[in-house]
């Protein structure tokens, strides 16, 4: 699926004072991606602070981005759950209008066995008519999905298509690259190991630093696909204390004091997740200033 080979990038959903959803810099937004050469976007992933979102909110953010886009870019809609009856009917119910394929986190909390990831993903598998992008992010849901349920999964369903791997291990990035179908995509879901990962095999990124510096890091990206090593590198270290620095307290509160200082929308997020402190704002201002190009 070359399709998602590149630099996608995880939304945010920007926020006016009141919380509600400031649909005017969600367009914008798309806008500044697809202007900067951004490959795809994911819409309601967790960056996009969808744990958050009522359902009337996320089929605006679904309608909104898809209007703006007007087919120009693919779009991956975000769709787990750790509970796999629910999401199947979820997806069954579902209208896929405007989008080009689903990205499923592995069941969180649960913490389910290798069997049961591999069962939750089967149902997933057989109620989709998207290609399906398995996301596995220990961090997040407290158990990482192995590169042989991944394999087994790739092998058995064709509609499941890729991963985004967000262990940030490189070792296990390897071994799905090694394992898995030569058209599987294996996609970084860390910004600070992408580099490596594209030059070992993978396919690219679905990033978070990304979707704020899109010109910078798709470029990086595509001298990486094109074995443009030392270039690629050059942007790497130019942008690794940015990645650093918008991970350092919590995701999407980084990457939304960029773009509050890029001013492309405000600062707002819902709670249980804050603003940066002043101090870390300060340090992103700079960075910003120094690399807004």
């Amino acid at each position: 699926m070359k399709k998602f080979t590149g630099t996608g990038v995880a939304l945010i959903t920007p926020f006016n004072e009141d919380k509600s959803v400031d649909v005017s810099a969600l367009k914008t937004l798309v806008e500044y991606q697809i202007e900067n050469h951004i490959n795809y976007i994911v819409v309601l992933g967790t960056t996009a602070e969808s744990a958050t979102l009522t359902a009337a909110e996320k089929e605006l953010v679904k309608q909104t981005i898809v209007e703006q886009n007007k087919g120009r870019l693919p779009l991956v809609l975000g769709m787990g759950s750790n509970h796999t009856d629910a999401l199947v009917s979820e997806i069954k119910s579902t209208d896929f209008t405007g989008f080009d394929a689903i990205l499923s986190v592995s069941p969180y909390y649960n913490k389910p066995t290798q069997d049961g990831m591999y069962a939750h993903f089967a149902e997933v598998a057989k109620a989709s008519k998207l290609p399906v992008i398995l996301y596995n992010v220990p961090g997040r849901t407290g158990s990482n999905m192995e590169v042989e349920t991944v394999a087994k999964l790739a092998e058995e369903f064709d509609n499941i298509i890729g991963i985004k791997e967000a262990k940030g291990d490189l070792v296990q990035a390897m071994n799905l690259i090694a394992k898995t179908p030569k058209d599987f995509l294996v996609i970084s879901g860390d910004d600070m190991i992408t580099l490596p990962m594209v030059l070992a095999g993978g396919a690219g990124v679905i990033s978070v630093i990304a979707e704020g510096f899109p010109k910078q890091f798709s470029t990086m990206v595509n001298l990486g696909l094109h074995r443009k090593v030392d270039e690629a590198y050059q942007l790497h270290y130019q942008l690794a204390p940015a990645i650093d620095m918008i991970f350092e307290q919590g995701n999407p509160a980084g990457i939304k004091s960029v773009f509050a200082h890029k001013k492309l929308c405000k600062n707002q997020l819902r709670l249980p997740l804050v603003a940066v402190n002043n101090d870390l704002d300060q340090r992103l201002l700079e960075f910003v200033q120094q690399n807004n190009s």
